[in-house]
């Protein structure tokens, strides 16, 4: 019952946060500069009289108060609407569902590395164990973080694709395509979450339950798989939540670097050509799924702490 609640209440919470989305989405592309009607009409090579451009102010709603184009436009997006691209011609929702499975299968790619990789190697350095392998990873953890992502996708270009020629370069052709752009995407969340699950790992160490399980001749790896990690993971969970929200709203320049036609490279082209209406969804879209990501993070930091399942008990 009280995860029920604890439900209701957060998606309460959630339905002033969508609609402020939608409405910085919309006044992106009203108040961008430029005639939205002008705009539409000048992508061919002749110039629209004025006379055309009125008649399409009128054909878009363009002459409405601005709440009465919100109304109509958000009425449009949560029918599946988003508009016409004035680049393509193409409704917007058609052209992002197109482009979508390639950002997810990045997305997905990414998050499984951060979620292996970065908690095994988070619960390595809290081991306790030194030598020259400890030092290797949490030296690694250390440059990652500290490397910007379009070095590193260089960097693996120029390793994987002009050295040993076993990864190609762009195109989303098959599997391969997505394993550089998505470490590229991971690394620098990688170190993030090795350092972090160290850190968490060892404050839980410090608890009198451990202490008592040590006591009892239990080793240390087994009390930290068994009893520390889940304790220690609700900071962790949070930042690979939001880290794969960001990756589908921010995988922009991984993106054109490895020319994937995903909703990352969509969003440039319609930033460079001025598609207002393309730019409007991808906020949209990228900005709900955000939201909905961070909601379920909340969910599952509930389920793993009891802490916050106290103070839902309280309230």
């Amino acid at each position: 019952m009280n995860f029920l609640r604890y439900t209701c209440k957060r998606l309460l919470h959630l339905v002033p946060v969508l609609l402020g989305i939608s409405l910085l989405a919309f006044l992106l592309g009203v108040l961008s500069p430029g005639d939205p009607a002008r705009m539409a009409l000048s992508q061919g090579v002749n110039e629209p009289t004025q006379e055309e451009v009125d008649k399409k102010r009128e054909e878009l709603g363009l002459n409405d108060p601005l709440y009465v184009q919100y109304g109509r436009w958000l009425a449009g997006a949560l029918q599946g609407n988003l508009g016409t691209s004035y680049l393509t011609k193409k409704p917007v929702s058609q052209e992002l569902l197109r482009r979508a499975p390639i950002t997810i299968r990045v997305a997905l790619f990414s998050f499984g590395m951060v979620l292996v990789l970065g908690i095994l190697g988070g619960v390595f350095l809290a081991s306790g164990r030194r030598g020259i392998l400890h030092q290797i990873v949490n030296g690694f953890s250390v440059a990652v973080i500290s490397i910007p992502g379009f070095c590193v996708s260089l960097l693996l270009i120029w390793i994987f694709s002009e050295r040993l020629r076993i990864l190609p370069t762009s195109g989303a052709s098959g599997w391969k395509s997505y394993i550089m752009p998505a470490a590229a995407l991971a690394l620098p969340t990688i170190g993030s979450v090795m350092r972090l699950t160290q850190s968490s790992i060892e404050k839980e160490l410090g608890r009198q339950y451990v202490e008592a399980a040590v006591s009892k001749g239990f080793r240390n790896s087994y009390i930290i798989v068994k009893h520390v990690l889940r304790n220690s993971l609700v900071p962790v969970v949070t930042v690979i939540g939001n880290f794969l929200g960001g990756i589908l709203g921010g995988a922009a320049v991984i993106e054109g670097i490895f020319s994937l036609p995903g909703l990352g490279s969509y969003a440039l082209t319609a930033i460079s050509g001025r598609d207002y209406p393309a730019l409007q969804g991808y906020v949209l879209i990228t900005g709900v799924v955000f939201v909905v990501l961070h909601f379920l993070v909340d969910l599952i930091s509930y389920g793993l702490n009891p802490q916050i399942q106290l103070e839902v008990e309280r309230s």
